[in-house]
């Protein structure tokens, strides 16, 4: 069995005829369905039929060398926010059950059909996207990777596709990230996650959250798997990166308002990658952005997003409040006491941040910081509504600043083996993807050279 998951190790071996995609599917099915592990509650619908079928046909495609990509026949999930034609999506929620199926594949998808991956089904999440931390009293929820024992949140909202991916259930997941959805669970997991700049990958076919902040990114073992899936479900460029020199790399290392109260895991991780960094012939050079100290009182009541989510929410909630999450629906209901001057008022201080910010770091190949605060807490301490809040708002206060900001970002895991996981996230201005991808293939490499 390939033990490690990559897209590009996976093409490799499909290629060189020592492995098969039916082999592939099979041994994801297996990991899915294993009593021990965590698919149950990773998955909430799988199609191991289709997915068998799906990999015979891609196999037979490849052996008359007419497979639609070198990707074609690896196995994926998607997150059950999305689309897939004939079924129900059903967004992590008991309220849309009964809602019609889907007519046809989320654009996102399809991409990465049309090129050959299989889906293998649908990942778990927070009901309707709306939290860090990844819980789920629908489905479950899935433990983080790490410390199976104790049992700690996966991060959220994208859970199921974090877990999937750190367990070897799949080789790419499929996630959005509204204000820090694939970045969370990718950090809490030990994995890759990616937002890309908002508006490139088509949000069409994905149940909605927040028009302003929504985007659809891939959760992977590795940035090139990151990079090939963006490069595919957004359609404006190759998806091959060439690493940057670290010698030619400055690299802003925000200071406000993200470094206050760290757990001593994350801060001692974050500043062995800095040092390595360092070493090796990168400028980091710390800044100050004052004008962030400005954002909770910008996000009281939830802000932008909480406003966005309760539009669409509250004819529903009024229907059927009672079957929506509890804390959910909590937070979904405080955005009521926004009004559209406030609203208004908000969108037009973030674009005026935006602008600010966008100057400030003229000149750096991209902003670090931690991707987030604390490390992945035991899903036992979320038990009490306060808990639970304040664990969500320390898992999104890091990546909510890059969604704020209108960047791109990337989160790398920095953690030493076997630790407990820590991401880097580095940002990077609205359209600057590729060259973001670059940055941070440079950086996993020299990470993980040891």
């Amino acid at each position: 069995m390939i033990r490690t998951w990559t897209l590009d190790g996976l093409a490799g071996a499909l290629r060189e005829g020592k492995t098969t995609s039916r082999e592939l599917v099979e041994q994801a099915l297996a990991k899915i369905s294993d009593p021990a592990g965590e698919g149950a509650r990773a998955f909430i619908k799988v199609d191991a039929d289709g997915a068998r079928a799906t990999a015979d046909y891609q196999d037979h495609l490849r052996r008359r060398n007419r497979q639609p990509s070198p990707f074609a026949g690896i196995p994926v999930s998607v997150k059950d926010l999305f689309d897939l034609a004939g079924e129900v999506t059903t967004a992590g929620s008991r309220v849309l059950k009964d809602a019609a199926p889907a007519l046809a594949d989320a654009p996102a998808i399809a991409a990465l059909k049309s090129a050959g991956m299989i889906v293998l089904g649908r990942t778990n999440m927070t009901e309707f996207a709306y939290s860090g931390v990844g819980l789920n009293p629908h489905y479950g929820t899935p433990k983080s990777v790490f410390d199976r024992k104790t049992g700690r949140i996966p991060g959220g909202s994208s859970s199921g596709a974090g877990v999937a991916v750190a367990d070897g259930m799949c080789a790419l997941g499929i996630g959005t990230d509204t204000s820090g959805s694939c970045r969370i669970p990718a950090a809490y997991n030990g994995i890759v996650g990616y937002k890309p700049s908002r508006g490139r990958v088509s949000t069409r076919g994905a149940y909605p959250l927040s028009a302003r902040f929504d985007s659809i990114g891939p959760l992977g073992n590795s940035v090139a798997c990151c990079a090939a899936a963006d490069a595919l479900m957004a359609g404006d460029w190759p998806g091959k990166i060439v690493a940057r020199e670290i010698s030619s790399l400055r690299i802003g290392i925000l200071k406000t308002a993200v470094l206050e109260g760290l757990d001593s895991n994350v801060a001692a991780a974050y500043e062995r990658a800095l040092a390595r960094l360092s070493k090796a012939g990168a400028a980091l050079v710390d800044f100050e952005f004052e004008p962030l100290l400005e954002v909770p009182g910008l996000t009281i009541k939830g802000g932008i997003v909480a406003a966005e989510a309760h539009a669409h929410h509250r004819d529903l909630m009024g229907q059927k409040g009672a079957e929506y999450d509890p804390r959910v629906r909590t937070r979904i209901e405080a955005a009521g006491g926004i009004s559209a001057a406030d609203y208004l008022a908000i969108v037009k201080r973030r674009e005026a941040m935006i602008g600010r910010f966008n100057a400030a770091i003229h000149g750096f190949s991209a902003v670090a910081l931690p991707t987030v605060m604390i490390i992945p807490p035991p899903i036992s301490a979320l038990g009490t509504d306060q808990e639970y809040f304040r664990y969500n708002s320390m898992s999104l206060r890091n990546t909510y600043v890059g969604s704020f900001l209108n960047c791109c970002a990337l989160s790398l895991p920095v953690n030493e083996p076997g630790a407990a996981p820590v991401g880097l996230m580095l940002m990077g201005v609205w359209g600057q993807d590729q060259g973001l991808f670059s940055i941070g293939k440079a950086i996993e490499t020299l990470l993980q050279s040891g």
